[in-house]
């Protein structure tokens, strides 16, 4: 019998095949939320910390504004794509680092802003990650994290998880507002404003990005086809199984910075 992965290891070999997708995912690549968290995270002087990078996309948007940018994975294979893709846009101040998102390799205090997008619903513990920026952050810093979330009725976060994980099977939660604001408040943060937008899901590329089987694409499409109506409506389901997702970027800031 094969050993099964931790999650972290699984999570490390899922994404380590699709980096070159991740680095050119038109999804990742753009939108509102990249810009907002960009200039969230736009210090001059500042040292950032892009929290489960992915293909890289929060580190290759803040770098021209910031002093240096540490994009840190599970994934090397992913690190080495980001890496060269910042070579190549001529980012000279970017730094990459193997690492689990619940064991940061910093030092206390040590970096002015932490940025996540896309990452968190992948995390095994998001609260013990959050402990960990809190802790490498210096006073006065910041915290910006952008996700897709649940849009709150049982029903339709369900059916948003179940695509999820049939698509993934590294995928963990889609986290709701409310679950978010008490993460953070329980790893020691003051959750600040939140944003939100709708953001389309191009499902060939979706299932192609991650590389799902056929078996798994076939199972979505079924759920999706005989999903009732308020899913299909909420997540506006389209005929080739496209769909809309709810994603939110929340501000945070450590104890005591806040009134």
């Amino acid at each position: 019998m094969t050993a099964a992965l931790s999650h972290d290891a699984h999570t490390e070999k899922q994404f380590g095949a699709r980096a070159a997708d991740y680095v050119a995912s038109a999804v990742h690549a753009a939108g509102e939320d990249l810009a907002a968290l960009a200039r969230f995270g736009a210090l001059p002087h500042s040292a950032v910390l892009d929290l489960g990078c992915g293909g890289g996309h929060v580190t290759y948007a803040v770098a021209p504004h910031v002093r240096a940018v540490t994009a840190l994975d599970l994934s090397q294979a992913m690190l080495d794509a980001v890496s060269a893709e910042a070579r190549r846009r001529g980012l000279t101040n970017v730094t990459t680092r193997q690492a689990s998102v619940e064991a940061l390799p910093f030092a206390d205090a040590s970096l002015d802003c932490v940025l996540s997008r896309y990452s968190a619903h992948h995390w095994a513990d998001v609260t013990a990650a959050l402990r960990e920026a809190h802790r490498v952050l210096a006073p006065g810093g910041r915290l910006g994290l952008v996700d897709v979330v649940h849009p709150g009725p049982p029903l339709l976060d369900t059916h948003l998880q179940a695509w999820e994980l049939l698509r993934d099977p590294s995928h963990v939660r889609d986290y709701g507002e409310a679950e978010w604001r008490a993460m953070l408040a329980q790893a020691g943060f003051v959750p600040g404003a939140d944003r939100r937008w709708r953001v389309r899901m191009d499902f060939p590329s979706w299932v192609a990005r991650m590389g799902t089987p056929g078996p798994s694409i076939a199972a979505i499409r079924a759920l999706q086809s005989g999903a009732p109506e308020p899913v299909r409506s909420h997540f506006a389901i389209e005929e080739d199984g496209s769909f809309t997702l709810d994603v939110m970027m929340i501000e945070a800031e450590p104890d005591g910075v806040s009134d």
